[in-house]
């Protein structure tokens, strides 16, 4: 029977450390075989097994959020998380003027059910106009729930809408819940001043009537009241 041939020592020398790393290699995970090294702007390296782009992606913190409008969005923010999002699709906007009772009554509703809404005051024959064109009318009041149109006030009418978009029958507005104040429907235009109407002409009545004024006589001058020149 013939021996299988040995190895010198000089070869395992050079064998050992081969062995050693493939042993290496097949006990780790293959999501951990490869790691990078990463330097940060400050000059700090750490490692990871992403590279440096999507590390520093990862790390980056998250871009602050964009600035609400103003109004019944900034009011809108605060609410419950549900809430919000009815309103953000069936938003509600109440029309009413001064001196108006069904006015009264609308806002009594809306805000016994805790209804976020925006409120515009018709008082100005501009703002009766873009009424009219909004609604085709100008009674009051007046509200939108989304894109649906309720004229004059019904409770019945409108409770059924509010429901239908799912608006809780209950307030659930926050204790910090603030109510955004009602506008005008339109922009009152800035008041021009008159312009000053040149002055008339004076008429040959006035122009006559302004008699150029005698000089007073020289002292010793001789006039018809003095004849004689004398001064006093």
């Amino acid at each position: 029977m013939q021996s299988s041939p040995s190895l010198g020592r000089g070869a395992l020398r050079h064998l050992m450390p081969c062995l050693a790393l493939a042993c290496l290699a097949a006990a780790l995970p293959a999501s951990a075989q490869q790691v990078y090294r990463i330097v940060g702007p400050d000059g700090k390296v750490t490692f990871s097994d992403r590279p440096a782009q999507s590390a520093q992606q990862q790390a980056a913190p998250a871009a602050p959020a964009a600035p609400s409008v103003a109004g019944a969005a900034d009011s809108n923010a605060s609410l419950p998380y549900a809430l919000r999002q009815i309103a953000g699709r069936f938003p509600v906007t109440l029309y009413t003027s001064s001196d108006c009772a069904p006015c009264d009554s609308a806002r009594q509703l809306l805000q016994s059910r805790g209804i976020p809404y925006a409120e515009r005051l018709v008082q100005t024959e501009a703002d009766a106009a873009a009424l009219n064109k909004l609604s085709g009318q100008t009674g009051l009041p007046f509200a939108t729930v989304g894109k649906q149109f309720l004229t004059g006030f019904s409770s019945s009418e409108w409770t059924q809408y509010l429901d239908a978009a799912g608006y809780p029958a209950s307030s659930q507005l926050p204790a910090q819940y603030k109510r955004p104040p009602a506008q005008p429907l339109t922009t009152p235009k800035p008041a021009v001043p008159a312009a000053s109407a040149p002055a008339a002409a004076p008429t040959a009545q006035e122009q006559g009537n302004r008699r150029t004024p005698i000089p007073a006589p020289a002292p010793g001058a001789r006039t018809s009241d003095n004849p004689a020149g004398l001064s006093f």
